[in-house]
């Protein structure tokens, strides 16, 4: 691991982003019980009930808190961006999205308009606390170097998503949804997709790849246009979309070229790595490759089918390669954020990175997921396919669970030792 460029004296407390880790796997583990419960019929509509709910409680429950736990993280520590009063933001903001989720699973259900106004103001102002400590962090960041300027660019689209979100969410408190509000929400989910998560982990895979993996660096073309690029599309698809509806196959082209750019670069790179040892990390990041590829090509395809198969396109990036990328990246995350915070209090005689997960553990989930996925897929033609696939991501969850819990302990057991120095004299 190349820990060059990190600024580790602006890390937050271990706290901040953890609290998001250990919460994602729960509300991955209700999404796998409600798809359970659902019928795939019901699920082949994107705009049906049981298909909302479950697309947000994966979306904001699951990768929603790991991508905020993970930038609580990464702002101050891998671009050296400090957010303001990280502690109260994080804690309070938390507390706000948990009650939001859980109010909309309910209001949504049960068709309710307090719990959904209750959603409203939890998703919002959480999502809005956050969002808004990562802009003033980023404001102060001298070299803004092409991982900053992914990160920004994605920080501006889930702040539109969010608005547009909100707007959705109230939606449902009226006798009906308009046709306007459809376009919003096919903007939403898009955008939110591509424009929030895919730049984030294309900005990510900047310094990621090259730090944890020793793969080679990005070129300078990459880093320099292709966030721009893919934001260009996705302006063009958003003014297609509203103005000249025929002509968004183009903007989708456009955009789907540069994601699969993306995962081809991504497959070679981990090919060429300097140390070619394989781990399950690895194994997610070439899986996502794969889905990422796969789901591109069949939303331009789409176009064809009267978006017969969009629910399909979102499990193919949604799950294959956002979720993917998500869980992968925690598996490299929790050990560091646990053996980096002990090293700083003194503590030397502890497990290393690598040593903090049970390793067929994660083999274990890594198959179960992959195999819920593709089961997710294939039930749209054989529908008992649902429920298996149901019970592989529930314990693919339960698994994850677990692995993000035994560093943690790690730390916990570890802290009511002596430290091997202390650290107080240097200070």
């Amino acid at each position: 691991m190349k820990l060059d460029g990190l600024s580790v004296d602006q890390a937050p407390p271990i706290s901040a982003p953890v609290r998001f880790f250990i919460a994602a796997p729960i509300f991955g583990l209700i999404a796998g019980i409600l798809i359970y419960f659902s019928d795939s019929a019901s699920l082949m509509s994107r705009y049906s009930m049981e298909s909302i709910v479950i697309t947000h409680v994966i979306t904001i429950g699951f990768l929603g808190f790991i991508m905020l736990g993970a930038l609580t993280q990464m702002l101050p520590v891998l671009v050296g961006a400090r957010m303001p009063n990280v502690s109260f933001v994080s804690k309070y903001s938390f507390y706000l999205l948990l009650l939001g989720i859980i109010s909309m699973i309910i209001g949504l259900y049960k068709d309710n308009d307090f719990f959904i106004f209750l959603s409203s103001f939890g998703l919002g102002s959480g999502f809005l606390m956050m969002l808004g400590s990562m802009a003033i962090a980023l404001k102060s960041v001298n070299n803004f170097t092409a991982t900053v300027k992914a990160i920004s660019t994605s920080i501006v689209f889930a702040t539109i998503i969010v608005f547009m979100g909100v707007f959705l969410l109230l939606g449902y408190t009226g006798e009906n949804i308009s046709e306007y509000q459809l376009i919003v929400a096919n903007i939403h989910s898009v955008w939110a997709v591509f424009g929030f998560a895919g730049i984030l982990i294309i900005g990510v895979a900047f310094q990621v790849l090259p730090m944890f993996y020793v793969a080679p660096k990005f070129k300078s073309f990459c880093k320099k246009r292709v966030v721009w690029l893919i934001s260009t599309g996705l302006f063009l698809w958003f003014f297609l979309s509203i103005f000249k509806e025929d002509y968004t196959l183009f903007a989708k082209s456009w955009i789907a070229m540069f994601f699969w750019a993306f995962s081809t670069t991504v497959w070679i790179k981990l090919s060429k790595r300097r140390r070619p040892i394989s781990d399950v990390t690895v194994w997610y990041w070439r899986s996502a490759s794969v889905f990422l590829t796969l789901g591109s090509f069949l939303w331009i395809f789409d176009e064809y089918f009267k978006h017969e198969y969009i629910v399909m396109v979102a499990i193919l990036i949604g799950g294959g390669f956002i979720i993917s990328i998500m869980i992968g990246m925690i598996y490299k995350i929790i050990p560091f954020l646990v053996w980096f915070h002990l090293n700083g209090l003194g503590y030397m005689s502890i497990p290393t990175i690598n040593e903090m997960v049970n390793k067929n553990l994660a083999k274990i989930q890594f198959v179960l997921f992959l195999a819920a996925i593709i089961g997710f897929i294939f039930s749209f033609y054989m529908p008992y396919l649902l429920k298996v696939s149901a019970v592989s991501f529930c314990v693919s969850m339960i698994i994850l669970e677990i692995n993000i819990l035994a560093p943690i302990l790690i730390y916990k057991k570890t802290l009511k030792s002596k430290p091997d120095f202390d650290m107080s004299t240097y200070e």
